[in-house]
Parts: C-alpha cells; structure tokens; sequence
C-alpha cells in the first residue's frame, strides 16, 4: 500500500531525516515513535506530501505520490478546525473542494458523524465541543474523503488521559469498521503498543530506522498483561538509548 524509498530531509544544513525506508501493508496499524524532534511529524508530512523530501520517493499502491493526493487523509494534532463552519460544514470541507454535489454530501457527512459518534453535533460549532469531539470531527473530515491511507500526527496529544483512552478504543473501532490504513505518529510507547500492528522506532536526528516491531496481541489488549508490558518495556529501552545520544550529541 505504501513505500517510502530512501527519504531524506534537511532544513538549514541539519540532516533530519536519512535514507528511511518503511512499508505499510494494506490495511496496517503503524505507529512511528522515537525521540522528541527526531523528524516523526516531518516524515508524516513528507508521507503526505506537505514538504517535499531532498531525496527518496513516496510511493502509494505503486504510484509516485510525492504531492498532496485524494488518496492521503491528514489528521493533526490541534484538530485544524474551521471555527465559523459547523461541524457538518467542517467535515464537508474536502467534499467541498472536489465539488461533489450537495446530496452527496450531506450523506456523507451524516454517514461518518455517526461512525466517530457525534449524531445530533451536526450543526454545532467548534468551541461548543470538547476536545476530544473536535478530534473526531477531524476524523470524520479525513474519513468522508474515503482515504486509501489515513496519517495521524499526536491526534490525542491535547486531551486528558482518560479521554486519549477512549479515543484510542474509539479510532480502533472506526479502524475495524473502514478497514484503512493508518500510520500514526506518537510520543506515547503505551499508545502506539496498544494500538498498533507494528511500530517503527527511529533514531535520534539523522533519523534512520533503529527498529521494527511486530505487535503480536490479540485485541482488545490489556495494558496490564506481562506481554503488553514486556513490549513497552523493550521499545521504551530503546527509545531511551536514542534520548542519551541526542543529549550527548547536543553537549
């Protein structure tokens, strides 16, 4: 489904990230993880064709897909709300811009209000929602553009825990029911062992992949489980070892 082949970025003569290549299969959970400014939200970006790569290409079902495309859903970490626009008229937006006739999308937008459970929200504005309801109104925006890939980065980073729970069991949910494929950018070890297939870790800038993990547990997952917590344990090491070097590096 998806290749990044040999991606490099530099900003200002500081190599960010080096030669990472990675592959998504069809319908695969990853999670990206590694340490704070390592370049995962940049390799998302790069993903989805927000910034280009100095070298290296983007693939999607074998196609060159270097620039923004129908076929990549976006969501971001501060929800990226239209505060005058409902939240129907917030999740129409893309339907909008492809010009897609009025019918059509108020049946699309009803259809993916409802998967992310917000049935009865649909002429509210932003600021009459919590935080977790503006993240799933993003959800439903990146949705109704029926995207082959679906990109996450931090989506729940700026809610409480017991909401950025939920949502995790929520997207999952959603996740079974529209069969996407979804790469998810996290800080959090627990989120990404919770959610994920697999997790690929990188390294401390030059970023290139330390890692790739296999998540074998059944779902829904115990967080508790000697399994569960074996794993982060593990990818937590790991990450850590690349947090010592950037500080080393640093001094």
């Amino acid at each position: 489904m998806l290749e990044v082949k040999n991606v490099t970025k530099v900003f200002n003569g500081f190599v960010v990230l080096k030669k990472i290549c990675m592959t998504v299969r069809e319908g695969e959970f990853v999670c990206v993880v590694g340490p704070s400014g390592c370049g995962k939200t940049t390799l998302l970006r790069i993903i989805a064709g927000l910034e280009s790569a100095d070298e290296g290409e983007v693939y999607v079902d074998g196609k060159l897909m270097n620039e923004p495309s129908k076929e990549k859903g976006m969501v971001f970490q501060e929800f990226a709300l239209f505060p005058w626009r409902t939240v129907r008229k917030n999740v129409e937006f893309g339907l909008e811009f492809r010009k897609i006739p009025s019918t059509d999308r108020k049946n699309l937008s009803e259809k993916y209000i409802a998967l992310v459970g917000l049935s009865g929200w649909e002429d509210r504005y932003p600021y009459e929602l919590s935080g977790g309801m503006k993240q799933r109104v993003a959800i439903a925006r990146a949705l109704a553009n029926d995207p082959k890939i679906l990109l996450m980065d931090e989506p729940f980073a700026s809610v409480d825990a017991q909401t950025r729970n939920m949502l995790q069991s929520e997207l999952l949910r959603i996740w079974k029911e529209t069969h996407k494929t979804i790469v998810f950018v996290t800080h959090s070890i627990d989120e990404s062992v919770y959610l994920a297939d697999k997790i690929t870790v990188l390294t401390s800038p030059p970023a290139k992949i330390k890692n790739v993990h296999e998540i074998d547990l059944k779902r829904p997952r115990d967080r508790t489980s000697m399994k569960f917590t074996k794993i982060r344990k593990k990818i937590l090491r790991e990450v850590a070892e690349e947090v010592k070097l950037q500080s080393l590096y640093a001094t």
